[in-house]
């Protein structure tokens, strides 16, 4: 295998990186000085738009009646789909949606008089202040002819089918050797289904696009975007526009988890509101709306049987999947995918069923398939040793895949039996009972569980650009969006590492468009995608001045071979005779140099081994053929006490063990295993949308319906990484540990309260009236 052009080792000395080094734009954030994308308010006349969503989930629009709405004050324009500004390109077209880098769904909203789902814009709003924009939005009369919707797959009108494909690159079935005969034939049978409700992102900051058309021929955008390329690209196609007179500026982000990933109808309506009225035009989404408007993890169940011998090993894993999807999509989360790789075992067959139902098309949510996957096989696991009498993790250590069972391939690195020895010690598994409901404390039944998690690699490659100026200062920049989670602080910690500067001297600069195009934050990718590409920058600027220096007959290095000289905290230095050299700055002071620039194409995961030249930018391609399966791999260790009388659990402990490359800053890599933890307590114990099933619309879409944990829910967290040396994923070593930390959160804590209770749950969320009906079954 061909590798990068390395002028360091892959894995440096320990400096700045590996640093528990606090976020460089936390006084940003605290003092108010982060600008996010709703807050760009001095923009000359910039109004604002309110959207009019459909109360109705499917059927026509008759009519409006604008008359009370346009008397009031301010108000600059209604738009509806009788005027609407027209697109260039629109998803509803199959040969249209080939030139769309980030379009969630196959139709766009206001482009005729039929309604698909609750929710649905059917006008906009423009007034001279937010104020009033609402009240004449709710002054606005919208006439809708009604039908009779489908509202999940669950509906008696819903036609179940098998799709070719999943989101276009997944099998609508999935076979490996004959697993229906392996089952048939297996001494130990397990059969069990699953549900999961659908589930919200919530990030604390909606959904929110600020327009401004400096020229007619020339945007501005302010999205709250986890990729400002993807949504540049897709903008200036359905606006009719080149690329380059699209600029996307997404500085800071208050959450994503996969919502955010996606050019949204919201998105596209402010530009064409901002182009109807000649002026800038802020739109911010509702909370009821961010229900409605930017996806959502699908209702589910999944029926596993699994098949192995009377000693624990496994035989077979059939998997079948049924969701609701969209009217226009075959959308669902991949869950086999996680089913299918996670254990050696000789066969699989997945198969994947869906419901067309008026709903907005589900979209990417942290961890997609593998989240609720891992609830399926984890459980199941657990299942099987409690029936041979195994210990949770004794079965799962029966069951270690050496390499990955899906193609045979060995990993690029593995440390998941480090993640079990180490997570048993932390936690004090060795203290278990093996019985279940047998362990209480006062009146509260205790229980412990764990399990799995994992997460694959996914190739991406992007730019980073590196100037470094002869003060000792430096400016880098990649076109990579922090969802709050630490690239600001990963990314400068690399560039001073590289550039044998501190932290204070490097400024790193990110989402723009106008800086060096990066794929989106999405898919764990972000880390290892911007580490990469920084670092090869800076090692290109040092490549620059070690020409220069050793064409210098004024330095001590004068003559030497490039490839004999070594750059160590800044200073260019002999790798045979360390003390000859000198630093940078003098190179560039006789050179006259005021600064250098460097610039390089960093390549993550498949595209790095394999050595891609074309750029991916999207996470659903299929991956490019390599020598290794790429993976990252944890565990989760969990102790409830279930009250027996009120049905409440309680996360009492928590300890994760992460193995994920090497680790670029262990504090913002530990907030981020707590905060994908307590998304998926979340899930496990409380978070559903609710549907109604007549009228196919949520009853519960804000958060005081929808319960998101809160502190008095989450006990302390302790989280520990398995150092872990890779030099297959990209230059740096890095994994990305954003997804894998939800992976298997769910079923440790429903193994948990089935070590508690004796009694298995199988829905989600566990709520109190769940668990009191469990516990009013036998054992």
């Amino acid at each position: 295998m061909d590798t990068e052009p390395q002028f360091f080792e892959t894995n440096a000395a320990p400096g700045v990186v590996g640093q528990p080094l606090s976020r460089v734009d936390g006084w940003a954030k605290v003092t108010g000085q982060a600008k996010y994308s709703a807050e760009y308010n001095r923009l000359p006349g910039l109004v604002h738009a309110v959207l009019k969503t459909s109360d109705v989930a499917k059927g026509r629009v008759t009519g409006f009646d604008t008359g009370a709405a346009l008397k009031q004050p301010g108000v600059l324009a209604i738009l509806t789909h009788q005027n609407l500004p027209k697109l260039a390109k629109t998803p509803n077209s199959p040969e249209d949606r080939k030139a769309f880098a980030s379009s969630p769904m196959n139709f766009f909203p206001m482009l005729s008089d039929q309604v698909h789902y609750a929710g649905q814009p059917v006008a906009i709003v423009v007034a001279d202040t937010l104020e009033h924009a609402q009240y004449a939005a709710a002054l606005l009369k919208v006439n809708i002819a009604p039908e009779a919707p489908i509202s999940s797959y669950l509906d008696s009108k819903a036609q179940l089918y098998v799709p070719k494909s999943v989101r276009g690159f997944q099998p609508g079935v999935t076979k490996r050797g004959d697993a229906q005969a392996a089952f048939q034939n297996a001494p130990v049978q397990l059969t069990a289904t699953y549900h999961h409700a659908t589930n919200h992102h919530n990030p604390m900051e909606p959904g929110a696009t600020t327009a401004h058309w400096e020229a007619p021929d020339r945007l501005t955008v302010y999205d709250t975007t986890q990729g400002v390329s993807e949504t540049q690209k897709t903008l200036a196609a359905m606006l009719g526009l080149a690329t380059e007179q699209v600029r996307v500026v997404t500085k800071y982000l208050g959450g994503g988890f996969g919502c955010k990933a996606w050019v949204w109808p919201h998105v596209v309506l402010a530009p064409l509101a901002a182009k109807a009225v000649g002026r800038p035009v802020k739109l911010v989404l509702t909370r009821s709306q961010q229900f409605t408007g930017m996806g959502h993890r699908e209702e589910q169940e999944q029926t596993l049987r699994l098949g192995a011998t009377k000693e624990g090993k496994l035989l077979a894993l059939v998997h079948e999947k049924t969701s609701t999807t969209s009217p226009w999509e075959d959308w669902a989360e991949t869950n086999g995918r996680i089913i299918n790789m996670l254990y050696a075992c000789p066969t699989f067959e997945g198969t994947y069923r869906m419901g067309k139902a008026n709903v907005m098309t589900p979209t990417s949510t942290r961890a997609p398939g593998d989240m609720p996957g891992s609830f399926a096989i984890e459980c199941s696991l657990d299942d099987l040793a409690s029936q041979l009498g195994l210990d949770p993790i004794q079965v799962r250590l029966l069951n270690y895949a050496e390499k990955d069972p899906t193609n045979g391939r060995p990993w690029s690195s593995k440390s998941l039996k480090e993640c079990y020895q180490r997570g048993a010690e932390l936690f004090g598994w060795s203290k278990r009972n093996p019985k279940n409901g047998q362990t209480r404390a006062g009146n509260t039944l205790v229980g412990y569980g764990m399990a799995t998690a994992s997460y694959p690699v996914h190739g991406s490659q992007g730019n980073a650009r590196v100037r470094l100026y002869a003060d000792g200062r430096a400016v880098v920049q990649a076109g990579a969006t922090d969802l709050g989670t630490g690239t600001y602080t990963i990314a400068t910690q690399v560039a001073a590492d590289a550039l044998g500067l501190s932290p204070e001297n490097v400024r790193f600069e990110l989402g723009d468009t106008n800086l060096p195009s990066t794929p989106w934050s999405g898919g764990s990718k972000a880390a290892g995608t911007v580490s990469s590409s920084v670092y090869l920058a800076a090692q290109d600027v040092w490549q620059k001045l070690v020409k220069v220096a050793v064409g210098d007959k004024r330095s001590p290095l004068y003559g030497a071979k490039p490839a004999e000289v070594v750059m160590e905290k800044g200073r260019l230095q002999l790798k045979a005779k360390p003390a000859t050299g000198e630093a940078f700055g003098e190179v560039m002071k006789r050179a006259a140099m005021s600064d250098v620039e460097g610039s390089a194409l960093g390549r993550y995961g498949s595209a790095y081994e394999s050595q891609q030249t074309s750029t991916i930018t999207n996470m659903n391609q299929k991956e490019q053929p390599v020598e290794h399966s790429m993976h990252a791999f944890g565990a989760h260790f969990c102790e409830v006490h279930v009250d027996p009388e009120l049905g409440t659990v309680r996360v009492a402990r928590w300890v994760s063990v992460v193995a994920g490359g090497r680790i670029l800053n262990p504090k913002t890599a530990r907030s981020q295993v707590i905060g994908g933890s307590i998304m998926g307590i979340g899930a496990a114990l409380m978070e559903q949308t609710v549907h109604d099933p007549h009228l196919a619309r949520y009853t519960n879409a804000d958060l005081a319906g929808y319960h998101v944990p809160v502190n008095a829910d989450i006990p302390e967290m302790q989280v520990e990484f398995i150092d872990e040396h890779d030099p297959y994923v990209n230059p740096m070593g890095v994994k990305g540990i954003g997804e894998i930390s939800i992976v298997g959160v769910t079923a440790a804590v429903a193994n948990a309260v089935f070590h508690a209770t004796g009694r298995r749950l199988r829905s989600l969320p566990m709520t109190p009236n769940k668990v009191l009906d469990a516990l009013r079954q036998p054992a």
